[in-house]
């Protein structure tokens, strides 16, 4: 099968290569123009799906605008049978969605109809969620709409960061792709509408979903902490000064809202009711860290109350 890929960011890089170990024939990798990045923006920077591509010598296709004629004409010169999308960030008109015979299947991080959306990750474990999973369905004109081809559920795992949760869903999401697109091109398999009454939304993460709010409980508190690990990252004022925390979990102790009941191994922080123990905390302008760390340089001590 002749497949056009379209992707940008790194966790789409392994749905690419899963395609190429499975002997399909990748005809062209569409991805976002190089951006400019620096201090001064002066250095242009590709993405990762277009640094994999042409790691494996692949037709690398940069459009401004998918949808404008010279590049549907490329599409259908390069004649694929299937066009697979993987958070390309575009959308895709239906006059490109049409040229492929197969015409165009997308991966998505949720069990559709639920979590449609740009952020299905961080709004399953936000809401608390047991279960997700993945989804390949063939794309229509509407956002995430479009009939199913196969899906495969897992459960969220206890304390599971976005982070984490990303990585476990892109690997099943390549396997469910391969089934799917082997089963399409042997006329195997029969496209199953969405039912549309059941259908949930995961927007996009806004600002405000960023700050930590210590007047909810631990629970609503951890699960921002992990849903947002690594990024972009929850984060309060610690200080005066803003500061990220990662590994969010449920620790029994309890103080005022925002008070630091403990600064060492872990930093716990007191919510409405009990508190969140975090390992890591990324104070402005500085990289990552351990809590420990943090607390050893005397950023925070027992006490401070964060906001």
């Amino acid at each position: 099968m002749r497949v056009l890929f379209y992707g940008t960011p790194e966790f789409a890089v392994p749905t690419l290569r899963a395609l190429l170990e499975e002997g399909f024939d990748v005809v062209g990798v569409v991805t976002r123009p190089d951006r400019p990045t620096g201090r001064h923006r002066s250095t242009a920077t590709p993405s990762p799906v277009k640094v994999a591509a042409l790691g494996e010598e692949l037709p690398v296709l940069e459009p401004e605008r998918p949808s404008a004629e010279p590049f549907l004409q490329t599409v259908r010169d390069l004649a694929p049978d299937c066009g697979v999308v993987i958070a390309y960030g575009h959308i895709l008109s239906e006059r490109l969605l049409g040229i492929p015979r197969l015409g165009h299947v997308n991966v998505h991080a949720s069990l559709l109809p639920h979590l449609r959306g740009a952020a299905p990750i961080e709004r399953a474990i936000l809401e608390g969620r047991t279960e997700t999973g993945v989804t390949v369905m063939r794309m229509d004109a509407g956002m995430d709409t479009g009939p199913i081809l196969r899906q495969v559920g897992t459960p969220i795992l206890p304390d599971e960061t976005g982070g984490e949760l990303r990585a476990r869903l892109s690997e099943l999401g390549a396997l469910a792709l391969v089934e799917a697109l082997t089963l399409l091109d042997e006329g195997a398999l029969v496209p199953q509408p969405q039912d549309h009454s059941c259908a949930s939304y995961a927007p996009k993460l806004r600002p405000e979903d960023e700050r930590i709010p210590w007047s909810k409980g631990a629970s609503d508190v951890a699960r921002q902490v992990r849903a947002l690990d690594p990024r972009p990252g929850a984060w309060c004022e610690c200080r005066g000064q803003p500061l990220k925390l990662f590994g969010g979990r449920v620790d029994e102790r309890s103080g005022r809202p925002g008070e630091v009941l403990a600064a060492g191994e872990v930093l716990v922080v007191a919510c409405s009711e009990g508190a969140v123990a975090v390992s890591d905390v990324q104070p402005a302008g500085k990289g990552r860290m351990t809590a420990q760390a943090f607390a050893n340089g005397r950023k925070v001590a027992v006490g401070d109350v964060l906001a």
